[in-house]
């Protein structure tokens, strides 16, 4: 890879150069670095995030109930329209990602995206005030005699819903890379604020999370639906004014065409050349001339042996047809796209078991005595210990854990992405491992106190769920900040909206996981098991603890798939040479200084993993 940065400093010695990573204005104008971008344009977007999370929230957190005490649907069904849902909410970013690189770059297509998501969470609002687009009150919501929801409230109702979904399709994957974007790449001392962005933009995500999952669920169970879903609403209002205030102090990246078609054409070159072959000398390769690559502020990559097969694309022939000759730089963006993938899969399973947070384990909550005095705890409050138990994770990680493990590894991030997500995954075994022994001791007391067929409050604190949630939240700091933070890192500069729709299609893939196992193992277990099912309405005469071990099981196998992936990943390039840079300030800093007029540039070929 052949990379240049360059540093300018004022008479005061203040960095006052033009950003070296092809960011401009909305006007593809370039910038000045001390204008624009950094914390001073994160700041906008993560405050963004804390509202905008509330507003997801608020929703989502206790969707389960709705559908359960709302419109009359039993469990297996309730929980799969919860994930579902919830799984289009996060695979739809892949569209969100593809219009933003090809077309209307991050800006834009977040913006759009933000009139779509208010005009879902506005339909919504009225899905639940509006008593004709709701069936009648019912005693027992779980009894079969409740009247169900009519074919016009139900397309009403997840109309808007996935309304929302498209919205959020859009603004999911763009929000959090323009936040990245507007750090330089090229200049060390931005570079080093980066690495604890992805922090504080998960901190901002569940400081949101918090405030929905105590006050707007507590507001939703106990004063109304309609005021309940009309904050949410509100807070997104909010959130979108807020990003627009900070307009001016973004930094924009634009569009390099859809990053899809880039792919397609490296593959399909590769096979129409399938019979040429690769010459040992990587320079006879076609590739453009660097000032190409400079001029726009991107990066040249150069060839690696991984996927080789691929490297049959840049064979040169007699034709520049894009679909039969590609560059050396477009073949290893493709690489570094298709090496992520086996790593993407191996997060499909800790993505479902994200999944059950809103849904089985709310459903649990509701079995349990939920009384402090007068006051009632929401079962889905319980979501708030996920995030203050995250909340003082990332702060411990990022504050004490990540400056030990430098000095150890002398790695700026301490320990390697993928080392941070496995210490995530181990976390999932074991919350599954627990939440069995919990779900085990609470059947056996609603067996002692003769309430299995009547399916009445087990007389247990809904407490007992608590280390559950705690882990869950523990486990998030590694895993979900990290596979963000992974998925963005080793994106190609031109596809990184794509990349980062792979940490979203990951929690997409694990809710439809989700679904599938529900509705499967409930099948089976009815037909084929000794009793009437692990999972039914009735939660006292299920058997969870035997679906969680058998979630354990499936996690304790994933870990090792995991492993074994990992061990084979070639982090791309560019990423081991700017952190190569970055790791020499942090070791000689405190000796050197850059002076007035002084211009650093580099050129580092780099192989191998971080």
């Amino acid at each position: 890879m052949i990379m240049a940065t360059s540093q300018y400093v004022d008479e005061n010695g203040h960095d006052d150069g033009y950003t070296k990573d092809g960011t401009v204005d909305l006007k593809g104008n370039p910038i000045l670095r001390s204008k624009t971008g950094g914390w001073k344009a994160c700041s906008f977007i993560v405050v963004y995030e804390v509202f905008e999370r509330m507003a997801y929230y608020g929703i989502s957190s206790n969707l389960v109930i709705y559908l359960t005490e709302k419109l009359h649907q039993g469990t297996v069904k309730s929980s799969n329209n919860v994930t579902n849902w919830v799984g289009t909410i996060w695979m739809t970013p892949i569209l969100g990602a593809y219009f933003a690189d090809a077309f209307l770059g991050r800006y834009w297509t977040f913006l759009i995206a933000c009139g779509i998501y208010f005009l879902g969470m506005s339909l919504l609002t009225l899905a639940v005030s509006i008593h004709g687009l709701k069936p009648p009150p019912c005693a027992n919501p779980t009894a079969t005699d409740c009247k169900k929801a009519s074919t016009l409230q139900l397309a009403v109702f997840f109309g808007a819903l996935y309304t929302l979904a498209i919205g959020t399709g859009g603004t999911k994957p763009n929000i959090s890379t323009i936040g990245a974007d507007q750090f330089d790449e090229f200049h060390p001392k931005e570079k080093s604020q980066k690495l604890s962005f992805f922090n504080w933009w998960m901190f901002s995500i569940f400081l949101g999370t918090l405030f929905a999952n105590t006050v707007l669920v507590y507001i939703q169970d106990n004063v109304g639906w309609s005021l309940g879903y009309g904050l949410p609403t509100l807070g997104l209002v909010i959130s979108i004014m807020l990003f627009l205030a900070g307009s001016a102090f973004y930094r924009h990246k634009k569009p390099r065409g859809s990053p899809f078609t880039r792919m397609a054409r490296v593959i399909i070159a590769a096979l129409r050349k399938w019979n040429v072959q690769v010459p040992s000398d990587p320079k006879e390769l076609y590739e453009l001339d660097l000032g190409e690559y400079t001029k726009n502020g991107k990066v040249r990559i150069d060839s690696t042996p991984t996927l080789r097969f691929l490297n049959k694309a840049c064979v040169k022939v007699d034709t520049t047809d894009p679909w039969m000759l590609c560059s050396v730089t477009q073949v290893e963006e493709t690489k570094q796209m298709l090496r992520m993938i086996p790593i993407l899969v191996a997060t499909f399973i800790p993505s479902t078991m994200i999944a059950q947070i809103n849904t089985l384990f709310v459903k649990q909550g509701t079995t349990l005595k939920r009384n402090i005095g007068n006051f009632s705890i929401p079962p889905a409050s319980l979501h708030a210990f996920v995030t203050i138990s995250l909340l003082v994770s990332v702060v411990l990680y990022d504050r004490f854990f990540m400056k030990i493990a430098k000095r150890l590894t002398k790695n700026p991030r301490g320990i390697n992405i993928l080392q941070r997500m496995g210490i995530g995954m181990a976390f999932h075994i074991v919350i599954m491992l627990v939440a069995s022994f919990v779900e085990r001791h609470r059947l056996s007391v609603a067996r002692e106190h003769g309430l299995v067929e009547s399916g009445k409050q087990v007389p247990l604190s809904i407490f007992i769920l608590l280390p559950q949630f705690i882990l869950m939240g523990t486990a998030d700091a590694f895993l979900e900040v990290a596979k963000i933070e992974f998925f963005y890192d080793q994106a190609p500069e031109g596809m990184k909206s794509l990349g980062t729709s792979y940490s979203m299609t990951s929690l997409g893939v694990g809710n439809f996981i989700s679904s599938f196992l529900l509705s499967t193992v409930s099948d089976i277990t009815k037909k084929h098991g000794n009793h009437r099912g692990w999972i039914l309405n009735n939660l006292n005469a299920s058997h969870l603890d035997y679906y969680y071990a058998f979630l354990a099981i499936l996690n304790l196998l994933n870990f090792i798939f995991f492993l074994f992936v990992s061990k084979f990943y070639v982090y791309k390039a560019e990423v081991s040479d700017s952190l190569a840079v970055l790791r020499q300030e942090l070791e000689i800093g405190s000796k050197h200084r850059v002076t007035n007029s002084q211009e650093v540039s580099t050129n580092r070929h780099v192989n191998g993993s971080t």
